[in-house]
């Protein structure tokens, strides 16, 4: 059997982690194109918290040339000598919400610069079913000049990261593999048992483990628009929601799902791919995309409910001040990729509100970056006439936010983690 050397592409949320398990036991090189990140790394710091400094600075080495361990580069001529290649780079959608694969076309592009007779090439980006073998295979076929299944081949093998969850660790969490033969199938399933002590699930094809991984977040999605629609119901019949789930939530075959903003690089994207897939093969999709519909209306809603209440208590509109907490797409993790937590900022901004957004996990910089609207890591000592809990941050358990109010101020929990009772709450 032939040396492994690992090529991770990508080093963010998915393949940092990643390569640094792999980095235990074989020799890997991350390559990332982002030198402001492979300098970061090389530092022996990561700003995504995924893996913690003591962890990433236990397998950094200095140069590619290494039994074991990890070297960060945005070189590329120090991942020529690996033979796997695993692709971990960001699947968004456009403005319309259609798939853009150009992360996917670049960085094989990249890979095929490098290609050699015998290698593998393994994605874990989710993706539609097809996109690995009719759309990056392709790309590796021209830019190498090799051909697929008998000089080089391919595996799949979908990330199931959860970001800034400590518990379900990437080794933690069972992987589902494919190759593109069933002998590169037992090869990349091999590759992965290695280091995941949660096992491996061999899927019979590449499109079969490409569905399984859309088909998780898009199940999720539809599940959270349900009892997002159970919230605007029982909001008008002045029931409490998480009152209502606790007590459903006592037979036990219900599912415990809860309401809120459905955001991040996963759930809030996932579903549009596999309804593009289906409409390319004639087939409208009308329970995933109506899912898709009432969780991206959530913004506009819970910003609509806060003005309804602040109306009640004769807050004048036009000037008033407003306190959003969170601006990541979830709880306790700096990743603001794709959050909704900007619709519910849109709209009391629309409204003639003056926001201010407290957020003491994400990076001003980058939210200025990504969305253009200034936030602090700090907890303003200013008073509001309203509160939104948008993210439920474990820092914001400890704020007596009722001190933060001015006179005939509301507060409005939309992740319902606030014990005492609050004004409004989905």
């Amino acid at each position: 059997m032939q040396d492994i050397k690992i090529a991770i592409i990508g080093l963010g949320y998915v393949g940092l982690p990643l390569a640094r398990l792999f980095a235990t036991k074989y020799p890997v090189v991350g390559f990332d194109i982002n030198q402001k990140r492979i300098n970061e790394l090389r530092s022996g710091t990561d700003s995504t918290l995924e893996v913690e400094d003591e962890l990433l600075q236990s397998v950094l080495k200095n140069n590619s040339d290494i039994k074991e361990g990890l070297y960060c580069s945005y070189e590329i001529e120090d991942i020529k000598d690996c033979n796997y290649y695993v692709i971990t780079v960001p699947t968004p959608v456009d403005k319309n919400n259609r798939p853009d694969l150009t992360p996917l076309y670049k960085s094989s592009e990249t890979v095929g610069q490098v290609l050699k007779k015998g290698d593998i090439v393994i994605y874990e980006s989710t993706v539609y079913p097809g996109v690995t073998e009719e759309e990056c295979i392709p790309v590796l076929e021209r830019v190498s000049g090799l051909k697929y299944n008998e000089d080089f081949f391919a595996g799949y093998s979908p990330e199931r990261i959860n970001p800034g969850d400590k518990k379900h660790t990437v080794e933690k969490i069972l992987k589902v593999t494919a190759g593109s033969t069933p002998e590169i199938g037992k090869k990349v399933d091999d590759l992965y048992s290695s280091i995941i002590t949660a096992g491996t699930h061999l899927a019979p094809t590449i499109k079969v483990a490409e569905a399984a991984k859309v088909i998780e977040n898009s199940q999720r999605d539809i599940n959270i628009a349900f009892v997002n629609e159970l919230a605007k119901i029982f909001n008008l019949m002045d029931i409490d929601t998480n009152d209502v789930l606790k007590a459903a939530g006592t037979k036990w075959n219900f599912l415990p799902f809860k309401p809120g903003l459905v955001g991040g690089h996963c759930i809030g994207v996932d579903p549009y791919y596999l309804a593009q897939r289906a409409q390319e093969f004639g087939y409208h999709p009308e329970i995933i995309l109506a899912g898709r519909r009432l969780n991206d209306s959530m913004g506009q809603y819970v910003a609509s409910e806060v003005i309804k209440l602040m109306v009640k208590h004769d807050i004048h509109i036009k000037g008033a001040k407003v306190l959003v907490l969170g601006i990541t797409f979830k709880e306790n993790c700096p990743d603001v990729r794709n959050t909704r937590a900007v619709d519910v900022i849109k709209q009391l901004s629309d409204f003639g509100t003056e926001v201010t957004i407290y957020d003491p996990w994400a990076n001003p910089s980058e939210v200025m970056h990504e969305y253009n609207l200034e936030t602090t890591t700090k907890l303003p000592k200013e008073k509001y006439d309203a509160i939104v809990l948008t993210v439920a941050h474990k820092e914001f358990l400890d704020v007596d936010l009722k001190s933060m109010l001015l006179p005939d101020g509301i507060i409005y929990d939309v992740k319902g983690i606030l014990e005492e009772k609050v004004d409004g709450r989905l």
